[in-house]
């Protein structure tokens, strides 16, 4: 039985197009895409993980290159992306934030939440996406028509109320964003390892570093 079940990664239609042999080659190739990355991984491991031959892997996908983009593109790009982005929004964004605290606590409580639900792919995201250009872009435009002018609206609205400093818009998202995925990728890498992790505590001092920062001198 593979960990990986694609029914948590890709809509059902996606999926019935697939046959049984096809879906054991994409779940074999995610689980040991995350574990060992993309260039340190072969088909043959992923034949093996999957019980087909390596031959028949190139049956449906040409190169092993474009079986990693059989998983990011429908995984990320048409599923989690825009659909993630509309429940980030409507989870986040209809709420009202008495501060910019509260705020940065929502997003990153909720981001966690739906990393831990796709770790698997998230890895070969993190791993992956600073090469593969044209999923990076496509991504890029995702965020920046979905999030970015809700979260600008978010900032501009706690800078007019005195509780974040001046700076640009641009670079408080960028500052943000760097810290929250540190600490996602912190909960990925330590929080399932160690017993002192303290995912709340964790957050705290995330959003306490991020105000240190921010808050107006």
């Amino acid at each position: 039985m593979l960990a990986i079940k694609l029914s948590n990664l890709l809509p059902s239609e996606i999926i019935e197009e697939m046959n049984e042999k096809e879906r054991k080659i994409l779940e074999a190739a995610i689980e040991i895409f995350a574990e060992k990355g993309f260039f340190n991984s072969s088909t043959s491991e992923i034949a093996k993980k999957a019980s087909v031959a390596e031959g028949t892997i190139f049956r449906y996908f040409k190169t092993k290159k474009d079986l990693l983009l059989s998983i990011l593109k429908p995984t990320i790009l048409k599923v989690i992306a825009p659909f993630e982005m509309d429940q980030f929004a409507k989870a986040v964004f209809h709420l009202e934030h008495k501060t910019f605290e509260d705020f940065l606590h929502v997003i990153i409580k909720n981001r966690l939440e739906m990393v831990k639900h796709i770790s698997p792919v998230f890895k070969i995201v993190v791993q992956e996406l600073p090469f593969q250009e044209d999923v990076r872009e496509q991504f890029k435009e995702l965020f920046i028509e979905k999030l970015h002018p809700k979260i600008s609206a978010v900032i501009e609205h706690f800078q007019e109320k005195g509780q974040i400093c001046d700076l640009p818009t641009n670079t408080i998202i960028r500052l943000v964003i760097t810290n929250v995925i540190g600490l996602v990728i912190s909960c990925l890498v330590i929080g399932n390892s160690s017993s002192n992790w303290n995912e709340e505590e964790e957050i705290k001092h995330t959003v306490t570093f991020i105000m240190s920062g921010l808050s107006p001198k």
